[in-house]
């Protein structure tokens, strides 16, 4: 796939995405049973459609297109998988975590609310998640919301972000740092490639074993290359604050391995995915192109 061909692509999942959570907003403003907390919604509605890249989103197109989903059926979990991690990201911010003022380039929610909006968002955006998925009742839904929820959980993000926390102001192996970032970062792009995937297939499909495999390693790299980001990016094109992980105290692959150390495992990440995906046959090309640009953004 070529470059232009996939940012178009991108542009037109991005919008769709943006598209379908504008009219879930406008939808429950339009409801007088949901219409009850004009400021939670409007701080709801600030942690989601600020901006974003939407990666999410458009692995679960990506994903579910490579084993014949149509894009209708792909609308309901795209959406959740981005309402889980918009949550995920105004409770980061918080004081109590990572005590951010920018995110995308605007202010996080507690700064242009208040900090029990903001906690009250985030807890409003992960249960809309999971209430979009059971509204558009997909096939397979059981599998679909224990995935979702398996991987937002304890053993998931959440999990990650306490292993995050605990290490602050040390010095871990890379073998733990991995499975720190596999739980907090990769836990939810390993859940939009299966998604995606279970909305065309039944989990015992031999090329959910491969699309898993290539979500694992794109899940890593695409975080070794955000503390990449943080060291070498500018706050103006990142849309937060750069060094922040420095200033922290955190630990992140350059600090282990240097910069050039950090990018070259990236890369190697990148190949086991894109190798992974060999089971798709030609379909596969969006999701190689797509791991590519995991390790090529700017943001």
């Amino acid at each position: 796939m070529r470059t232009e061909v996939l940012t178009a692509r991108l542009v037109a999942d991005r919008a769709r995405v943006d598209a379908c959570l504008e009219a879930l907003f406008d939808s429950r403003s339009d409801d007088a049973r949901t219409a009850t907390a004009p400021r939670l919604d409007a701080a709801m509605h600030h942690g989601v459609m600020v901006g974003g890249k939407r990666l999410r989103p458009v692995l679960v197109y990506a994903a579910g297109r490579a084993l014949g989903a149509d894009d209708d059926a792909l609308d309901a979990p795209a959406m959740a998988l981005e309402l889980i991690h918009a949550y995920s990201l105004v409770h980061d911010d918080l004081p109590a975590m990572d005590d951010d003022d920018l995110r995308r380039g605007q202010p996080t929610v507690h700064r242009a609310f208040d900090e029990a909006t903001a906690v009250l968002a985030g807890d409003a955006l992960q249960a809309l998640a999971f209430e979009v998925l059971a509204r558009a009742a997909p096939p397979r839904l059981p599998a679909l919301m224990l995935t979702l929820a398996h991987a937002a959980g304890r053993d998931g993000m959440v999990g990650g972000q306490a292993l995050d926390l605990a290490a602050v102001g040390g010095q871990p192996s890379v073998e733990v740092l991995a499975t720190m970032h596999a739980h907090k970062t990769g836990a939810l792009i390993r859940a939009a490639v299966r998604l995606g995937g279970l909305i065309a297939v039944d989990d015992d499909d031999p090329r959910m074993t491969a699309l898993d495999v290539y979500a694992q390693a794109i899940g890593l790299a695409f975080q070794i290359h955000d503390d990449v980001l943080d060291v070498t990016g500018d706050t103006a094109t990142l849309g937060k604050l750069s060094g922040a992980d420095a200033a922290r105290h955190k630990p992140t692959y350059p600090s282990l391995l240097g910069l050039e150390g950090a990018r070259v495992r990236a890369n190697e990440l990148i190949e086991e995915a894109i190798a992974a995906l060999a089971p798709l046959g030609s379909a596969k090309d969006p999701l190689a192109c797509l791991a590519r640009y995991m390790i090529e953004r700017d943001h």
